[in-house]
């Protein structure tokens, strides 16, 4: 067997060799059915690609490299275990902690089996954030009774277009606990309950505000399943210190978060629910998942962290072999990790690791390992087990509402979960802006005094103007280009800044091909692309007339726009932006840091080393530039074409709306800088 294991860990961690993110996204296996699906990279992967591909990729293995320095002393485990577990409801957007309010708990009607009865619940886990469950009660068993939370996957059931819930399709897991002895609350999810949420804000829905909010629908997950161990805690025939967790898929993901937050569980048996950042950003398991795997990972974890905070209660993680939205690689080197944790408790015997034959399916043969396991931890019971997981009840019959409820926010409760800053909040400006360095913009270069590399990448000169093309190091091996169109002979006092979208550098380009062409030939082959916008002639004419003569103006393309635009289709790129959150940061989020260095960097040109700045976004980058005001160089003027905006209308920068509001945002801005708006 330890043979076996060695030859699992040299097959895992020979995974993480991919040079760049493009190529393993294409040559991976486990993932080549969701690329089918949602999209390839496009077929030329491009510069930009790759050099996306190789930040995220590098991104990726520094948190991997922050795993390995953490567990090199595990003596102060237990003083941080706490102050994670924090860090943890914070990134699942329960920080300040939701009011345990009455759970409002009504059984609807009840079924009968020979061996055991079925109870059709539901409770409030919040103020009409209605929950669905099946309760599945042993009939000849002693009490109280051991327990069971049961967690659903995605596997929703409709009839007639009215939902049913998961919980009917996961029946059967319900039935056989309930026949070996245990209390088994099947819990409906919020997305495939009978009162139909969604998991797929940024998805499917381009609900990126989401982000903003610090709201994931795994939160929402979690809280439920808090409140579904209270209301098993409540029953008579429940034994409160023997309550286990399982589920699949999803419901594999929810057995962690609640089995990392909550003691309450003594056993877990996660299935096929977790695997490591190296699968789900590098190998593109991410693109198979919606929001509700994935915390907003403000203090940048890789999912080790999350099984370290259930050690040493027994864990037994389960798995099959060609799952390919759970690869087996990343959950051996997962394994193979949390084994420290255990070890260092002295109870290596409650860290189980079972690996079936199969795909990602709900397999009779990963079922019996788990009865087994609980039947160890919390019966004290070796026996073998002798019946199986069978469905007994027509699907309709196990719905627990006749009618939805009028006061439910369950299909909407992103709207209102997570608690947002407002303005009648008395905010020190020198805790706001600690707040947003290290919760919204946490994935940026610890050293913020380091100069950034600038280099020359061309410079002409047409008609008594001068264009010269620098390029910027931004965050290795992001690099953005600034363009800086000045009369020649002259110097100037003062710098127009124009942070650029993909729009307006279509429209800079056009305004300056005839003089400069020759020198912007790669921007003007990158926007004669299909996916770019299709140029503005009448403003790019007005811009050109509009200049003063005498004036230095500067044009910055952060990332993903102008040379870094992404190519490749919607889904393509929905699922790159998904990949940034993953690692702790937002597409938005690095176009301030580039902002910042190319502030800096134009202030280490000699002939502008004192001239003032006045910097003029475009409208889309309103955001962008107000937060480069705060943490970048001093300028002379901020001109806005809109004032900063709401979380839903803005770029979407990580729990910035927790944080501090539009409002406060402008205020702050005008602390530090003229200010114009319209």
């Amino acid at each position: 067997m330890h043979l076996i294991y060695k030859l699992l860990l040299l097959i895992a961690f020979a995974s993480t060799t991919n040079s760049v993110l493009g190529q393993s996204l294409i040559d991976n296996p486990y993932t080549q059915a969701y690329l089918n699906r949602y999209g390839k990279l496009p077929a030329d992967c491009s510069t930009a690609d790759r050099m996306m591909a190789d930040f995220l990729q590098r991104e990726t293995k520094s948190l991997a490299t922050r795993w390995v320095d953490f567990t090199a002393d595990l003596k102060d485990w237990e003083t941080q275990k706490e102050n994670y577990r924090k860090q943890l409801l914070e990134m699942l957007g329960l920080d300040p902690l939701p009011h345990p309010s009455d759970l409002h708990a009504t059984i609807t009607g009840t079924l009968s089996h020979p061996e055991f009865t079925v109870e059709k619940l539901h409770f409030q886990s919040r103020p009409g954030l209605y929950c669905t469950a099946n309760v599945y009660v042993p009939k000849n068993a002693d009490r109280p009774n051991p327990a069971i939370l049961y967690l659903c996957g995605h596997g929703g059931v409709k009839e007639d277009g009215i939902s049913l819930g998961n919980k009917v399709h996961y029946q059967h897991h319900g039935a056989w606990f309930a026949r070996n002895g245990y209390v088994c609350m099947v819990l409906d999810s919020v997305q495939l309950g009978e009162i139909e949420g969604i998991h797929h804000g940024t998805h499917r829905f381009d609900m990126w505000w989401w982000n903003s909010r610090g709201y994931t629908s795994a939160g929402s997950e979690a809280w439920n399943c808090i409140r579904a161990l209270d209301y098993l805690q409540s029953r008579e025939d429940v034994d409160s210190e023997r309550i286990g967790v399982t589920g699949r898929s999803g419901g594999g993901a929810y057995s962690w978060w609640v089995a990392a937050l909550d003691d309450r569980i003594k056993v877990a048996c996660p299935v096929a629910g977790i695997t490591d950042l190296q699968n789900h950003v590098v190998d593109g398991c991410v693109e198979g998942h919606c929001d509700c795997m994935y915390m907003v990972n403000t203090y940048r974890w890789d999912y080790n962290m999350v099984a370290a905070l259930v050690a040493p209660r027994p864990l037994l993680i389960c798995n099959t072999d060609r799952d390919n939205i759970f690869p087996l690689d990343g959950v051996v080197r997962l394994h193979a990790s949390v084994r420290k944790f255990y070890d260092h408790f002295a109870v290596p015997e409650k860290l189980g690791l079972a690996i079936t034959e199969g795909g990602h399916a709900d397999k009779q043969e990963l079922q019996v390992p788990v009865m087994r396991w609980f039947n160890k931890w919390l019966k004290n019971s070796d026996a073998p087990v002798l019946n199986h997981a069978e469905k007994f009840f027509p699907q309709k019959q196990l719905r627990v509402f006749s009618e939805l409820p009028t006061d439910e926010i369950t299909s909407r409760c992103y709207e209102s979960f997570t608690v947002l800053a407002n303005d009648q909040n008395n905010l020190s400006p020198e805790s706001v802006l600690a707040d947003l360095r290290n919760k919204t913009f946490g994935a940026w270069p610890r050293d913020t005094e380091a100069k950034p590399k600038i280099e020359t990448v061309g410079k002409r000169e047409s008609g008594g103007l001068s264009l010269t093309v620098f390029e910027v190091a931004s965050q290795s091996p992001i690099a953005v280009r600034m363009y800086l169109l000045q009369p020649k002979g002259i110097k100037s006092d003062a710098v127009s800044i124009e942070l650029m979208d993909d729009a307006s550098f279509t429209r800079f380009v056009k305004s300056q091909e005839v003089a400069f062409g020759d020198l912007l030939a790669d921007e003007r082959k990158k926007i004669d692309t299909k996916t770019f916008p299709k140029p503005d002639e009448a403003q790019a004419a007005a811009s050109q007339r509009n200049r003063d003569p005498s004036a230095a103006y500067l044009f910055i393309a952060p990332r993903g726009v102008g040379l870094t635009s992404l190519q490749g289709d919607a889904k393509y790129r929905t699922h790159l932006r998904r990949r940034f959150n993953l690692l702790g940061a937002t597409l938005a989020s690095g176009q301030v840091w580039d902002t910042v260095q190319c502030l800096k960097a134009i202030q280490a040109v000699d002939h502008l080393k004192n001239a003032s700045l006045r910097l003029q976004p475009a409208a889309s980058m309103t955001e962008v530039a107000c937060f480069a005001t705060l943490f970048g160089p001093t300028l002379e003027t901020l001109e806005l074409d809109v004032p900063p905006r709401d979380d839903q209308q803005a770029p979407d920068f990580l729990n910035w709306a927790r944080i501090i509001t539009s409002r406060q945002l402008r205020s702050l801005v005008e602390e530090r800088t003229k200010l114009i708006v319209p």
